[in-house]
């Protein structure tokens, strides 16, 4: 296990260095002149020069991209064009926020998904097995942006059960484990929650189904174990399956989200780079980009290993 854990680390070195040069290249391919945000058309060639100077973009690309390497490493992720404060600070609150939505969005989606996975899986071909499979069609279908303005509409505008903007009544960006912060989590978790719960649903349904016509299942019954003993054998050989999915789901939580925290003004990293798009805000949009790419990178290595501990086979 030590020896698939050390080979699986030796993996991430190349993919961390590989996402470094694809975050640092990918904004300056798009139009735009990052200063633009920050300088008036008419502003003197003397003062582009300076400013350019200062935040190191009169330099080639391949120099910019060792300096913002090297400062990335001990965690100087460079100071933000628009508000010319560091992006760490920022960045910071902003990846809490983010984290507290996308676990919320994890435990619904990923809880409701196994349930309804698994139903659908053990009555394979039977009403329920077509009820759970339309959920999850339908739950993987529909965009979740769509869904969180409808339900914006129905639970804030017109029933007015819900908050529909922000994290606290008071405007405040520091989340409280309050009933009232718990509140204005309720509508961006359900719909962030929607498109991996369809997604969990269809693969842990396909895996239960597999693993039902298979003949060990009848073996096991034949021996006479009870229905619930061989739903326990049945869950531990589909959990490798189901745990790379939810791992990957994981990491669109926390990247994807960028659209539902725009629409329901949730202070997080999707709000962020918003932001930083449209103000082309580039040290802020490296920073943030390439945080998110670390952890979706650290999220794929644990499930590997949590796989490799579920399923010995994987290790070799």
């Amino acid at each position: 296990m030590l020896k698939y854990i050390f080979n699986r680390m030796l993996y991430v070195f190349p993919i961390a260095i590989g996402v470094t040069v694809v975050c640092f290249s990918l904004v300056y391919i798009g139009p735009g002149d990052p200063l633009s945000s920050i300088l008036p058309e008419d502003a003197p060639q003397e003062v582009i020069d300076r400013i350019m100077k200062e935040y190191g973009l009169d330099k080639p690309l391949p120099q910019q991209y060792i300096i913002w390497l090297g400062k990335a490493a001990l965690g100087d992720f460079g100071t933000s064009i628009v508000t010319q404060r560091p992006v760490l600070a920022e960045l910071g609150p902003a990846l809490v926020n983010s984290l507290i939505l996308a676990a919320g969005g994890a435990i619904l989606g990923f809880t409701i998904g196994t349930v309804f996975g698994g139903l659908a899986g053990y009555f394979h071909g039977r009403p329920a097995d077509r009820f759970f499979t339309a959920f999850a069609i339908t739950g993987v279908s529909v965009p979740h942006y769509w869904l969180a303005i409808v339900m914006v509409i129905i639970f804030s505008v017109e029933l007015g059960w819900l908050p529909s903007l922000g994290m606290s009544a008071s405007g405040s960006t520091e989340f409280n484990f309050t009933i009232e912060s718990l509140r204005f989590m309720v509508l961006p978790t359900i719909a962030l929650a929607v498109i991996p719960a369809g997604i969990v649903t269809r693969t842990v349904r396909g895996a239960v189904a597999e693993l039902f016509n298979m003949e060990f299942i009848e073996a096991l019954r034949a021996k006479g174990l009870s229905e619930w003993k061989i739903i326990r054998h049945v869950a531990k050989n589909a959990a490798p399956q189901a745990l790379a999915v939810m791992g990957l789901q994981l990491g669109y939580l926390l990247g994807g989200s960028i659209l539902i925290e725009t629409v329901f003004a949730w202070p997080g990293t999707g709000l962020l780079l918003n932001n930083a798009i449209f103000s082309r805000d580039i040290p802020m949009l490296q920073g943030t980009i390439l945080a998110l790419a670390i952890i979706f990178v650290s999220l794929n290595l644990l499930v590997d290993i949590a796989q490799a501990s579920l399923d010995p086979r994987i290790q070799r």
